[in-house]
């Protein structure tokens, strides 16, 4: 189990500190984007959504990866949708980290590590 948490460390460690969101709050485009920046526990969960996903990315296979990339496109899509919406942004946010969760499970059965 430690020998996963340093390869996930690894896996992450390219993914920038310089703000808090998986994206630069400095250069929120849209009234989800500017939500998310402004709501503690929504930025939270984009950044746990965001590493969870980089995670994943990287331990698929290609066919699998095609998969979750555009499942993440269609997800950032119905994100949107909600706008300054917290408690829809909080709820769409949930839903997709339990998705991305299904996919480390997996991950993690195909051990040992």
């Amino acid at each position: 189990m430690k020998a996963l948490i340093f390869i996930l460390l690894g896996l992450v460690s390219g993914i920038s500190i310089s703000h808090a969101a998986s994206f630069n709050c400095e250069r929120a485009q849209t009234q989800t984007e500017h939500t998310v920046c402004e709501q503690l526990s929504l930025n939270d969960a984009d950044v746990k959504m965001a590493t969870t996903y980089n995670i994943i990315r990287k331990l698929v296979p290609m066919g699998t990866r095609g998969v979750i990339q555009d499942q993440q496109v269609k997800w950032l899509q119905l994100r949107d949708q909600c706008q300054d919406n917290v408690n829809c942004l909080t709820e769409v946010y949930k839903m997709r980290q339990q998705k991305l969760d299904i996919y480390m499970n997996n991950i993690y059965k195909q051990g040992p590590f």
